[in-house]
């Protein structure tokens, strides 16, 4: 007798002790075997955005970290991030040598959406990786003109999930579930509905929800560490659903722990908490 498929409906909250893992690293481990991230973004203005992304990506563990950003940044990433590759371009033409040797991309945080960064996206949007989409590079999928390559993870809050559904913000507020499934479904994505109470959501049905978090986290650029967390758990070797209910948890949890301390909370706190929670929930060594 055929089996009948029927929807899942179950909401799975994500609760320390059931969360997904990263496997335990050999003692001959090498960086190699831990993906090559290539972060683009940072036009005029928005380099702050590409280098919390890159920050973030460097200390949540994956093997080799580079960034496409304007060249006026570079000196700024040398000094802040020395240990990534960081190189100036100025059009898409010089990315394809850069994504011959990549692993992983992540791409939006401060790209604009003037035509530096439509050009870089396109480039991007033609590449065979896995890909994570922010920012700026959501609404430039929501304007068309650029498809999402199979297989990536979308990161929208509610104001550029209701562009990308043409919603409005109220709308996508006020049935968070059903939004995050009919991005997940319109894109073949994995989506990350940002906010309070984030919603992962699968093409395949799976929907996780994250109730950790804290009022404090309400600032600019956690978006950024975000992305450049989840880019960090693919390069890994996470599957993309996975990779994002690791990252949303983690996000959160540090959230809370830095915001015990109150307002005044900045993006680039929550780096070095979510680098010991990471590891207490998946030790490099067992």
């Amino acid at each position: 007798m055929p089996q009948t498929k029927h929807e899942i409906t179950d909401v799975q909250p994500l609760l320390p002790g059931h969360l997904p893992q990263l496997a335990a690293r050999p003692p001959q481990a090498h960086k190699s075997l831990f993906g090559h991230l290539l972060v683009i973004g940072g036009d005029h203005g928005f380099g702050g955005a590409a280098l919390l992304s890159t920050e973030s990506a460097l200390r949540s563990g994956a093997g080799m970290v580079s960034l496409a950003t304007r060249a006026e940044h570079v000196p700024a990433a040398l000094a802040r991030l020395p240990e990534v590759m960081t190189v100036g371009v100025s059009s898409a033409n010089q990315l394809m040598g850069l994504l011959e040797k990549i692993s992983v991309i992540v791409i939006g945080p401060g790209l604009g959406e003037a035509s530096w960064g439509k050009s870089l996206l396109s480039a991007a949007a033609n590449a065979r990786q896995p890909q994570v989409w922010d920012a700026d590079a959501l609404n430039q999928l929501a304007k068309g003109g650029v498809s999402l390559p199979v297989g990536s993870v979308i990161t929208p809050h509610p104001g550029e999930a209701a562009r990308l559904l043409g919603l409005t913000t109220a709308e996508v507020q006020a049935e968070r579930l059903k939004v995050a499934r009919a991005l997940s479904q319109k894109f073949n994505a994995v989506a990350i509905l940002k906010g309070a109470g984030s919603l992962i959501a699968s093409p395949d049905g799976r929907v996780s929800r994250c109730d950790r978090g804290h009022p404090a986290m309400a600032t600019a650029g956690l978006g950024d560490v975000l992305a450049g967390l989840v880019g960090a758990l693919l390069a890994q070797g996470m599957l993309a659903y996975e990779a994002g209910c690791l990252a949303v948890w983690l996000h959160a949890a540090a959230g809370e722990r830095q915001g015990i301390l109150g307002r005044g909370l900045a993006a680039s706190d929550l780096i070095p908490a979510i680098r010991q929670l990471l590891e207490e929930q998946s030790p490099c060594l067992k």
